[in-house]
């Protein structure tokens, strides 16, 4: 068991943050506004340092802002409106936070290079509005005002991918008050064309983007928190996507990540039902269709799930090194390794105990 200090860790991303070749954690804890950090020790992780960020964060992502070579920290602040970044020296220590303005209230952060500069930039999803906004990163470690562009009600979350094959990178996002998601391709200059909408399921939180049909181009799958399903939409390659199918999970799909979980180069997927305490696998056929669900039991309340090489995931009875492993959050105070068998060895590192869990934020 690993302590996070808090009862409310609900969003963690990992990444190699002392360039040892392990795997460590960033863990956002929600009610003390600060992030944890527990960095990968042969066998499991070291106890967490803690860092101080902005009121109420939520959502965090990983990148190198400064061309170091060293991976930095971005987390979202919803009660305070704005972002936290972290510089990292390196070694597994960070600088003190700088913040920077966002929307209202906002809720998921991710990474890209929108204008082709070399440099990551960030966009942010504002829940109680119906923006998003993006920062250029100037590669020194800042980054300009945000520039606020439309999308749907309430968004919540966003992924990022070239979806119409022109190098320059797009965003899904995630619209939880209208039912749908909206997808906005890119300029390449850091700028973007207007919303696309296509209907999903109810009440949808989180987005990934991956080829589920072999066919090179980019796909969507949502979970619909209200409806108990995740819909996938299969992309023409050249921004426009299919109308959704629907597959059903567990109760109050989450969050959810993609990968090849059964070595058959077919990407598949898994998702955190956060009122059923379990995660469902969907495996790939390959032409853009699942098996049904399988669901796992794992820690109270999962709210977040990252998928990961076992060769940079420090516990040494996994075997064979290529296999897939994922590892889930649930909102409570500490970390425990578990090991699942799905078709090939697949394992979770669940952040759970029966202490009390915070309802989830959903705005």
């Amino acid at each position: 068991m690993y302590s996070t200090g808090s009862y409310s860790s609900i969003f963690f991303a990992t990444g190699d943050l002392n360039k040892d070749s392990r795997l460590d954690i960033v863990v956002v804890n929600n009610d003390t506004g600060s992030i944890d950090i527990l960095l990968g020790r042969y066998g499991g992780f070291q106890n967490q340092t803690t860092y101080s960020v902005g009121s109420d964060p939520y959502f965090v992502a990983v990148a190198d802002f400064n061309n170091d070579t060293h991976l930095d920290i971005v987390v979202v602040n919803y009660n305070s409106n704005d972002v936290s970044v972290l510089l990292g020296y390196g070694n597994g220590s960070f600088a003190e936070q700088t913040r920077y303005s966002a929307g209202y209230v906002p809720s998921f952060v991710a990474v890209g290079d929108f204008n082709n500069d070399t440099r990551q930039d960030i966009i942010v999803t504002n829940s109680r509005s119906s923006y998003v906004s993006v920062l250029l990163g100037y590669g020194n470690g800042s980054f300009t005002n945000e520039t606020r562009h439309s999308v749907g009600n309430s968004p919540i979350s966003v992924a990022v991918g070239d979806c119409n094959n022109d190098t320059r990178l797009d965003i899904v996002v995630t619209n939880y008050g209208s039912n749908d998601v909206s997808v906005l391709l890119g300029y390449g200059d850091g700028s973007f064309a207007e919303q696309t909408r296509y209907s999903v399921g109810s009440d949808p939180y989180f987005v990934a983007v991956g080829d589920f049909n072999n066919d090179t181009r980019l796909d969507i799958v949502v979970a619909n928190y209200r409806s108990d399903d995740v819909s996938v939409l299969l992309g023409y390659g050249n921004g426009s996507f299919a109308e959704q199918t629907r597959y059903l999970v567990g109760s109050s799909p989450y969050s959810l990540a993609v990968g090849d979980f059964n070595n058959d180069t077919r990407l598949d997927i898994v998702v955190t039902n956060y009122d059923s305490n379990d995660v469902s696998i969907l495996l790939g056929y390959g032409n853009g269709s699942f098996a049904e669900q399988t669901r796992y039991l794992v820690g109270s309340s999962p709210s977040s799930v990252a998928v990961a090489l076992p060769v940079s995931l420090p516990i040494p009875t996994i075997e064979p090194e290529e296999d897939l492993h994922f590892m889930e959050c649930s909102p409570t105070p500490s970390v425990s390794p578990i090991l699942s068998q799905i078709s090939s060895l697949l394992s979770a590192l669940s952040l759970s105990t029966p202490s009390p869990s915070p309802t989830p934020i959903l705005f």
